[in-house]
């Protein structure tokens, strides 16, 4: 302990210069860098914080239908023409067999929870996003 003491007080006398010359030979002397933990560190905290800024809150949901076993099919088809309103039988059908195909754009949350609960209901597996 009596040593590390004794190299702080010696290393405060070193004029500002001579402090960039230790640092610059101890970096090549042990292969580092000083000023890559500072940078990634202020690199990392600030996409951070903008994220946070940034992050809206999210009024509308997109709900989309994941997949539909076989077995629900037509229950589900009932429940997409029910959700979606003036769609066609076809339409409807087209949308329960593609995988991941939306049923509603943009939809207000409560309007997208009630959809999904319906899908679910009828069968279909189904995601908020």
């Amino acid at each position: 302990m009596a040593n590390i003491v004794e190299l702080v007080e010696e290393l405060s006398k070193l004029t500002v210069l001579e402090a960039a010359e230790l640092v610059k030979a101890l970096e090549t002397k042990w292969g580092v860098t000083a000023a890559a933990p500072v940078a990634v560190a202020a690199a990392g905290a600030a996409p951070a914080a903008a994220a946070a800024e940034a992050a809206p809150v999210k009024d509308t949901f997109d709900v989309v239908l994941v997949s539909v076993p076989a077995d629900k099919k037509i229950a589900v088809i009932k429940a997409i023409r029910e959700v979606k309103a003036g769609l066609g039988l076809a339409e409807a059908k087209a949308l329960a067999e593609t995988p991941n195909k939306n049923v509603l754009e943009a939809a207000p949350k409560a309007e997208a929870e009630a959809a999904k609960k319906k899908l679910e209901e009828a069968g279909g597996k189904v995601e908020l996003k």
